[in-house]
């Protein structure tokens, strides 16, 4: 029963301190740490946990087969962990950079993304007329009516298979309404005529997209006039005359979205009323930022779902090699532990100097894992099939300050578990028995 209470009060102990290692901000956690500094500075019981811990930390060189078991194994989880999540990052900060708080875009009522939506010519008219949208140096509102429609091309891997790309039919004011669109490559498609400006992104990700190429979209044969980059999810489109994408595919005088640059960020709620109020519109209204960071909700939440459960999976493993490994050592200093105790080293500091310990080798794996994921995949290009488009999204993985710091955080909760139960084993170590191993 006894021990039974016991193994039950470590499970509580260790709950309790994840629970708090996860919720707690940082500067929380900065001050506990501090705290405990200061424990070990000024209390006689903290003075000999520090002066365990340092013998211990010392044989560390003549264990280092050992050691490595727990350094290698949370560094694994680590780098796992933060390269799946930094999908998700650059995923969710590819969309973010698309959008602004100072442009909308209208979209047919109820519908959830331009693939779903259809306006009519009547109906981008009016919106084109609305209050609270720029208007530029010739007095033109910029408003963009546009059209998204879905092509197959050949992707640029060698395997002879096809991909979906997005098609964007844009007219002259798309350019003004998006700055960051710069060509770097070739010349902008000439209004009328069959001719697309290609992101880098979709050229990285699709073959036969360089200047003066020709493609096949729908039934007709189209020239690649040029290369765009706008280091947001445009890169991953390509750009033709709307009149002319709309008469390839059959769509008439018909678009799937309005995007307008308004003349401020506090005009978007009067631009939004007066759409509302109109009889003639049934339409939703959004500012592109959060247009952009909706779409990107799925997609980031299911990606990081599955760096978790990745996560934990590797760190169960992680933990009982951290347990075997402190198990080991524990009885490897049995005499050593013992040989303290019988001269009045209490039973705390052996505890806290055995998961310092711990501790020590589990943060140089999580700083180890979160070098190794930087250096390999910070910047790294990958695709996917975007939530809310007809075609896929390239993007470059993004390993931040944030993520390092969550596997850190991991490493540290890993070893925390790994070192508790061999620390209280240590601290509960029969002195009479340990002195007389050899």
């Amino acid at each position: 029963m006894k021990s039974f209470l016991r193994g039950l009060g470590l499970c509580l102990i260790i709950v309790v301190g994840i629970a708090a290692w996860t919720v707690l901000p940082w500067p929380a956690l900065l001050a506990l740490a501090v705290l405990f500094a200061l424990w070990m500075l000024l209390a006689r019981t903290g003075r000999q946990a520090g002066s365990v811990t340092r013998v211990g930390v010392s044989t560390l060189p003549q264990r280092i087969g050992t050691s490595s078991v727990v350094v290698i194994g949370i560094a694994g989880v680590v780098a796992v962990l933060v390269s799946l999540l930094a999908m998700g990052v650059g995923y969710r900060e590819t969309l973010s950079r698309s959008g602004s708080a100072d442009t909308a875009i209208v979209l047919r009522g109820g519908s959830a993304s331009e693939v779903s939506s259809v306006l009519d010519h009547a109906s981008t008219t009016v919106i084109e007329q609305a209050p609270g949208i720029a208007r530029d140096a010739a007095g033109k509102p910029i408003a963009s009516p546009e059209l998204v429609v879905a092509a197959n091309l050949p992707l640029n891997d060698g395997s002879g298979d096809e991909g979906s790309v997005q098609v964007r039919g844009v007219g002259d004011q798309a350019w003004t309404l998006r700055p960051e669109v710069k060509i770097v490559a070739g010349r902008k498609f000439t209004p009328g005529l069959r001719e697309l400006v290609v992101g880098k992104g979709a050229q990285h990700q699709f073959a036969g997209l360089a200047p003066g190429r020709e493609i096949k979209l729908g039934s007709q044969t189209w020239t690649v006039a040029g290369v765009f980059e706008s280091g947001n999810a445009m890169d991953s489109e390509l750009w033709g005359d709307a009149n002319v994408v709309a008469d390839t595919y059959r769509r008439g005088s018909s678009r799937t979205s309005v995007f307008v640059r308004l003349t401020g960020a506090a005009a978007f709620d009067a631009f939004r009323a007066a759409l509302s109020s109109d009889p003639r519109l049934q339409v939703d209204t959004s500012t592109t930022l959060d247009y952009f960071r909706k779409q990107s909700e799925g997609v980031t939440k299911a990606i990081t779902i599955i760096g978790i459960v990745v996560g934990v999976i590797m760190g169960i493993g992680a933990v009982f090699g951290a347990l075997n490994t402190m198990f080991a050592t524990v009885a490897a200093r049995a005499r050593e532990i013992a040989t303290l105790r019988a001269i009045g080293f209490r039973g705390l500091p052996v505890v806290v100097a055995v998961m310092l310990e711990t501790m020590l080798l589990a943060l140089l794996g999580g700083v180890i894992g979160g070098l190794l994921a930087w250096l390999v995949f910070n910047g790294y290009s990958a695709s996917t099939l975007a939530q809310g488009t007809v075609g896929t999204l390239s993007f470059r993985l993004a390993v931040t300050p944030a993520l390092f710091w969550t596997g850190l955080k991991w490493a540290l909760a890993i070893g925390f578990i790994g070192g508790l139960f061999p620390a209280v084993r240590a601290a509960r170590l029969p002195v009479t028995t340990a002195l007389r191993e050899l």
